[in-house]
């Protein structure tokens, strides 16, 4: 089950995160996010230590913790997707198709002329879109 999703900007200020579990659990995770950005920087900066290139885009498990596992995700902009799940047995194929879909969602909120770029995303159907998204994450492959 998918508990938390982040976009954060080039400059690691976050341009939207939304948790999908209690309140209570809300500033934890946004900590955990915060947290895979100093993974991310370190996969980006140090290619020959980590498995991707510089090429992929999917940076895979950045780090697992007692209850979540922590993926991520870095764009041609780089823009970090960041994926946060309770679930210990993910597919990496189910991690890729999320962020293929979440990358396209994405390209369409910010192609959004009134968008400002490297402000926080605010629109409502790009929030109705990443929960449509996130509802059928490991259902299926293909999407």
């Amino acid at each position: 089950m998918i508990v938390c999703v982040a976009v954060v900007g080039h400059q690691n200020n976050p341009l939207y995160i939304q948790s999908f579990t209690d309140a209570d659990d809300a500033l934890k995770l946004h900590h955990i996010v915060h947290c895979s950005l100093d993974v991310v920087d370190e996969r980006v900066n140090n290619p020959k230590k980590s498995g991707p290139t510089l090429n992929e885009t999917f940076l895979g498990l950045l780090y697992p913790t007692e209850n979540y596992k922590v993926y991520g995700y870095l764009t041609n902009t780089k823009v970090k997707f960041i994926l946060v799940t309770t679930d210990m047995d993910v597919k990496d194929a189910d991690v890729r198709n999320f962020f293929r879909r979440f990358h396209t969602g994405y390209v369409d909120a910010i192609s959004n002329p009134f968008h400002e770029p490297g402000k926080k995303i605010t629109s409502k159907t790009f929030a109705e879109k990443v929960s449509t998204i996130v509802k059928s994450f490991g259902f299926s492959s293909t999407g």
